[in-house]
């Protein structure tokens, strides 16, 4: 993939069928929600998630690191391209992924 934009639309294709899914552009990647809930993200090193139980279990070969520098560990997605795997995955860390903060 080229930049980016190219691997947002991949994802989103890959995520197709899941309703809820949307992405916004941030500092040069994409932030990636879930019924508005952040799941993951594009950045510097490519399509990252956060660490759940859901996905370790689909990635247990994923290694966790820091998207970029200071930033809490996540894991470098290694199922991008099995569409089914990254749907169940994304479904099944729903209820484990944090509520949105309301804005004041």
């Amino acid at each position: 993939m080229s930049d980016a934009k190219e691997l947002a639309n991949y994802i989103m294709g890959q995520l197709d069928g899941l309703d809820e899914v949307r992405n916004i552009p941030m500092m040069g990647g994409y932030v990636f929600y879930y019924k508005e809930r952040i799941f993951g993200g594009i950045y510097g090193s490519g399509f990252m998630v956060k660490i759940t139980e859901a996905s370790r279990k689909y990635m247990p070969d994923s290694v966790e690191e820091p998207p970029y520098k200071g930033a809490k560990p996540m894991l470098p997605v290694t199922i991008i391209d099995d569409a089914e795997l990254l749907k169940k995955m994304v479904e099944e860390m729903f209820d484990e992924l944090p509520q949105r903060k309301k804005k004041k």
